[in-house]
């Protein structure tokens, strides 16, 4: 018994004494925690570089584009061809992708080999080599006759400017073909499989290893956005923003990026941490300065690392008694699998006597415990420098995102990450206690290359299959010159019909006199009430104007209108306007005055004098019963005395339209035309009373409201509506009413896109084709998410927190397409209103008889004011279709409050000078 415990003492001291005198010799390959942190924050500032348009250059890790923006999301299907060149076998897949509801991959596959005279000889033998292997394959599967997509998994340094081309950096690993750096090898390839007249494949992705390792594994879990390779070379990729890539043209989305992190380090980054055995090593490789981190880390390294340090050692007669065979000599005799098969955890010691006696060396026991640990430090040196560049990876996707915690999938395959027995563990150790923030599951990659081959190209086909009917839907918006130019010609003949006395009964556009027959001049003054009911909200405003100086000072205060108010009776509806004027006069202390009062009442209206309005029609969700062909001045002063606490004087009832125009022209005299556009669409300008057949007298100008919503109600348009526009008319509260409105107007097009939306998921090109019960609501795409979505500024992250917050898990290609939507929805109503507004000038510039009018056009609305393109596609539009008018668009500063005011001003003001006549 005492005997095994002295063995077992013996043993154990003799272990740490091994390892004792190793440590001491390979004190430089041992990286503290610190120094790992060091190399993580040296690759995250190269990234950073690789980015960079004008950094990339010179920058080590070149962070190459990929164009894969996709990650498979499950509905690929389909049969594909896969070929994967850059190992020590070239392989040729066919892979059978199935959706039926479950993710179902079935792969068929053949091994060629790669003799040293192909990868080494002319670079057209090797791809007339490659295409002969393909058409072999093909051949023996029976392939022959069909015409199939094919990707080409090339693990090299390439330059894509496209998914299907790749432009050859340089070589790597053992491959030194001729004549190949510096040409598309997708075209390379092409040429040699077109030699082969029987055999026809669309060549659709040149894809890196790395990234069809991220890609396979995607497949199976859609976290999975970064790749790592660990075997004969190593590599990594990622998912990156977009706006983050200076090298490709776009802020959209995300594509992958290949980093081709072999080559960290070559600029001397990494000369601090390289020993004299990494230089020896490099200076007898074949590319002797370059990929010197892959020299530290890769399959095609460590063994020949082991071998260094073991003759150095060797030589400095610290192991095998200071004797050394030739095999010890010789370049390349101890490889990565040998190193495994060292470390492994019972056998690992018999494993290393076995290794080192084939190599003509007699060791003893302290040698092979000696040797061991040699190969300990070298490949747990491996994992700590993977670690340290995967956790900058890592942080730059949690900052991408700006995540507090990330969670996230890493693909990993290579052959050193798969044999050796304790690669794995510590790498993952390293990364968790480098990125504690990061919650990191590592998925070993099932063929990664060449299925990831065929993935890319499967999520290829899906995503141009997918473009095109996505494609299909957006041009149904885009509106061209011709059709914007037919609109404006319809526009105008509606124009002359509403005005003439014989066609204004069957006119869409009513064109009704407002009877608001002046604008400022400057000498109004005075204390006056405004009230304005238009949307959802109604405000009671006092509006203080001081001549000279055209200074306005407001009061005023906001009240909500229930629902069941606005679509109650009528009675009810203005004895709650009644109350909230009472509220106010109490806060403002003017019970017992008698103001002049402006009625602000945005509907459409037959008017008969300024203080008379009969109301048409309801819109914009009113419904409120009894009010249609009512006096609605009359049905307030009847409220008023029901009440029977105050009296006003109701000078004026007035459109926000005209307004819009009031306040505009109180400031620039050049104004005469007024435009909303916000929850809902209108437009007024200054017409000639001789034009006006509906009112007696040609002397002066009269404001007309055109109540332009209704153009098209008669069918004119039809030939620019869209299903999408059909079925938010046939949901809305006036079927086959107001349909120009309905196009443009803030309250319908947030219903547009979702209705453009559900149409999308139905067909799986969102949403993973999933509907959410939200996504089914009407009304819960309000416009104001068109405006956010839209904003420049907004990154597709926030566009995703928007969706999320309508119940819509989107991927970062659904935030895409959403965009797009919204762009080509708001981008057509702003084409629209730009063509009803060139039909007004055009028409004021010929009623004028001038070669070029100069005219300001007041706009309010909060789709003009919020959304951050229409303003700029409205003028635009305007200048296209009436190049002789000079536009200016002015935003109004509260139109249907301080604008009520100025028309009961001037209205007064028009009033005394007729008393004074």
């Amino acid at each position: 018994m005492f005997a095994v415990h002295l063995m077992a003492f013996y043993f154990t001291k003799l272990k740490e004494d091994q390892i004792k005198k190793v440590d001491r010799f390979l004190y430089h390959m041992r990286l503290s925690d610190e120094t790992l942190l060091d190399i993580m924050a040296r690759f995250q500032a190269e990234m950073q570089k690789g980015l960079g348009k004008d950094t990339n250059p010179t920058a080590s890790v070149k962070m190459l584009p990929t164009f894969v923006r996709a990650i498979p999301d499950g509905s690929e299907k389909g049969e594909f061809l896969s070929l994967d060149l850059g190992g020590s076998k070239f392989r040729v897949l066919k892979v059978q992708v199935s959706e039926e509801g479950k993710r179902n991959v079935q792969m068929e596959s053949q091994f060629y080999p790669t003799p040293n005279e192909i990868i080494r000889g002319n670079g057209s033998e090797l791809f007339e080599y490659v295409a002969d292997c393909l058409a072999d394959f093909m051949k023996t599967k029976g392939l022959k006759h069909k015409k199939l997509p094919l990707g080409l998994t090339f693990s090299f340094p390439c330059r894509q400017t496209k998914l299907e081309e790749g432009i050859l950096i340089s070589w790597t690993k053992k491959f030194k073909a001729r004549g190949v750096q510096d040409t598309d090898v997708v075209d390379c390839l092409a040429k040699a499989i077109k030699k082969h007249k029987d055999i026809d494949v669309d060549i659709l992705a040149l894809v890196n290893d790395t990234v069809g390792t991220m890609m396979t594994c995607a497949y199976d879990d859609p976290y999975c956005e970064v790749g790592v390779i660990i075997g004969t070379g190593t590599n990594a990729c990622y998912m990156e923003d977009m706006s983050n890539i200076d090298l490709v043209e776009g802020d959209e989305g995300r594509m992958c990026i290949n980093t081709e992190w072999g080559a960290f380090g070559d600029d001397g980054a990494l000369e601090d941490i390289r020993t004299e055995f990494d230089r020896e090593l490099d200076l007898g490789s074949l590319n002797p300065g370059k990929q010197l981190f892959e020299k530290m880390i890769s399959g095609l390294y460590l063994g020949e690392l082991v071998r260094i340090i073991l003759l150095k050692m060797a030589k400095a007669g610290l192991l095998f008694g200071g004797k050394k065979s030739s095999a010890l000599h010789t370049k390349g005799k101890i490889e990565t699998r040998h190193v495994a098969a060292m470390e492994k955890y019972k056998e690992g010691l018999a494993n290393t006597r076995e290794i080192l006696t084939d190599l003509g060396l007699e060791p003893s026991e302290a040698d092979c415990i000696a040797v061991q640990h040699v190969c300990t430090i070298v490949s747990f040196r491996s994992a700590n420098l993977c670690a340290a560049a995967l956790a900058a990876i890592l942080t730059r996707l949690r900052e991408n995102k700006k995540l507090v915690r990330l969670r996230t999938t890493v693909g990993m395959d290579g052959t050193v990450y798969k044999i050796h027995p304790q690669y794995p563990k510590r790498l993952h150790k390293v990364v968790r206690k480098l990125v504690p923030n990061c919650d990191v599951r590592f998925l070993l990659s099932e063929s990664g290359s060449t299925k990831g081959a065929a993935m890319v190209t499967a999520v290829a086909s899906r995503v141009q299959a997918q473009r095109k009917q996505i494609d299909k839907v957006l041009a149904l918006f885009q509106l061209t010159q011709e059709q914007l130019k037919a609109v404006q010609g319809k526009m105008r003949t509606e124009f002359e019909y509403g005005l003439k006395r014989d066609t204004h009964l069957l006119a869409t556009v009513k064109m009704l006199p407002t009877y608001v027959c002046g604008m400022p001049d400057g000498t109004e003054k005075g204390k006056f009430l405004a009230l304005d009911l238009g949307g959802t909200n109604f405000r009671v405003l006092l509006v203080k104007i001081r001549s000279g100086r055209r200074s306005v000072r407001m009061y005023n205060k906001i009240f909500a209108i229930p629902l069941e108010i606005m679509q109650g009776t009528g009675e009810e509806l203005f004895d709650h306007i009644v109350q909230c004027i009472a509220d106010f006069l109490d806060y403002m202390g003017l019970k017992g005055a008698q103001l002049p009062l402006g009625f602000t009442f945005s509907f459409p209206c037959r008017q008969t004098s300024i203080d008379k309005g009969t109301l048409i029609e309801w819109t914009k969700g009113f419904k409120a019963t009894d009010c249609e062909g009512e006096d609605v001045v009359d049905m307030l002063r009847e409220a008023i005395k029901r009440r029977n606490e105050f009296d006003l004087d109701i000078v004026a009832i007035v459109n926000d339209t005209v307004g819009t125009m009031m306040t505009c022209g109180h400031e620039d005299p050049n104004c005469e035309i007024g435009l909303i556009a916000g929850t809902g669409s209108n437009m007024c300008y200054m017409e000639e009373m001789k034009n006006i057949e509906l009112v007696e007298g040609d002397e002066g100008k009269m404001c007309i409201n055109t109540e332009w919503g209704g153009f098209g109600d008669n069918g004119c348009i039809d030939d620019i509506r869209t299903q999408y526009d059909e079925k938010v008319d046939e949901g809305s509260l006036n079927p086959g009413k107001q349909r120009y409105e309905k196009m443009t107007s803030g309250m319908y097009l947030g219903e547009i896109v979702r209705q453009i939306l559900i149409d999308l998921t139905k067909h799986g090109l969102l949403f993973r084709g999933q509907i959410s019960e939200r996504l089914r609501t009407r009304g819960i795409f309000e416009t104001k998410f068109l405006s956010q979505i839209e904003s420049d500024r907004l990154a597709l992250l926030q566009v995703r927190r928007i969706l999320q917050q309508l119940g819509l898990d989107s991927t970062c290609e659904d935030s895409i397409v959403v965009k797009e939507v919204c762009g080509a929805v708001s981008r057509r109503a702003a084409q629209l209103y730009g063509a009803g507004l060139a039909a007004i000038v055009e028409k004021r510039r010929e009623d004028q008889g001038l070669e070029n009018l100069k005219v300001t056009v007041g706009v309010d609305g909060t789709l003009y004011k919020l959304h951050p393109h229409f303003s700029r596609i409205l003028q635009e539009t305007v200048k296209e279709l009436a190049p002789r008018c000079d536009v200016t668009l002015m935003l109004s500063e509260d139109g249907s409050g301080k604008g009520a005011a100025l028309i009961t001003a001037v209205a007064k003001r028009l009033q005394q000078a007729q008393k004074e006549k």
